[in-house]
């Protein structure tokens, strides 16, 4: 007998302060049933090993889909990987543009629609370019904190030197680039795919947030004037109600709701 999506359990292992409440709230806008199981960091910081039981490499987010007939769960790591699959088998079509521009540009090189090749982008790059500089800044605020106290002054101009020579110039290229994506989405936006929210849009919350969280006002050439569409499309997200309905179930559980 053939197991369908109406079959499956699926199971989100979420840690705190993680990239995985973007596929919780996947999860809310596909509207299907789910378990939601959370996990904290350790002093260290890091994932707790229980996640290694799950997953070798002891990430979040992890899903697990879980079949009548199957002898052990599939198991599912890395974001965009999650997220297109959920998608593929669980009723996501309207969270992913038409691909091609009519029936006569099926297949053709080139035949793809704006809002597609701009979806299809966005699922790559979110890890790819700006996530990386997400994490950077994350270790330099730790070479500031973390050493004793006694050698924290070296560790401190280290870490500023890091951010003056290039994070900071970074950070400036990529806003500068996603204010402009957003100025020029397909029909006016006012996503970055153009006027409906798609699993791209919700792949980009988590570095979208947080840069306007903790990079604009904070950097020298990071002001919310100067980005004022990406700072309305950050609000944009949050006030989605599938983000919404997320943090709520993340406060029933653990009282409170911190992305980063």
């Amino acid at each position: 007998m053939t197991s369908t999506a109406k079959d499956a359990t699926v199971t989100l292992y979420w840690l705190e302060q993680s990239r995985a409440h973007r596929i919780l709230w996947l999860l809310e806008e596909l509207n299907i049933p789910y378990e939601l199981k959370t996990f904290k960091r350790g002093p260290d910081k890091l994932a707790p090993k229980a996640l290694k039981d799950i997953y070798p490499l002891g990430k979040s987010p992890i899903v697990t889909i879980s079949l009548p007939n199957a002898e052990s769960p599939l198991v599912l790591a890395e974001s965009a990987f999650i997220a297109e699959y959920l998608c593929d088998h669980f009723g996501g079509a309207h969270l992913v543009p038409q691909r091609f521009a009519g029936a006569n540009k099926d297949g053709q090189v080139g035949g793809e629609t704006k809002e597609w090749l701009r979806y299809r982008y966005y699922m790559h790059y979110t890890e790819g370019s700006l996530m990386p500089n997400l994490v950077m800044k994350v270790v330099t605020n730790m070479l500031r904190t973390a050493p004793p106290v006694f050698v924290r002054g070296v560790f401190s101009f280290v870490a500023s030197k890091i951010e003056e020579n290039f994070l900071n110039k970074n950070f400036v290229d990529h806003l500068d680039f996603l204010e402009n994506q957003l100025r020029s989405a397909p029909g006016g936006g006012p996503f970055l795919t153009g006027q409906k929210l798609t699993v791209a849009d919700i792949m980009m919350s988590y570095p979208v947030i947080e840069s306007m969280k903790r990079i604009v006002g904070v950097q020298k050439g990071t002001t919310k004037d100067r980005y004022p569409l990406l700072s309305a499309y950050a609000t944009r997200l949050q006030d989605c109600e599938g983000y919404k309905r997320a943090v709520a179930k993340i406060v029933s559980i653990e009282g409170h709701f911190e992305a980063c």
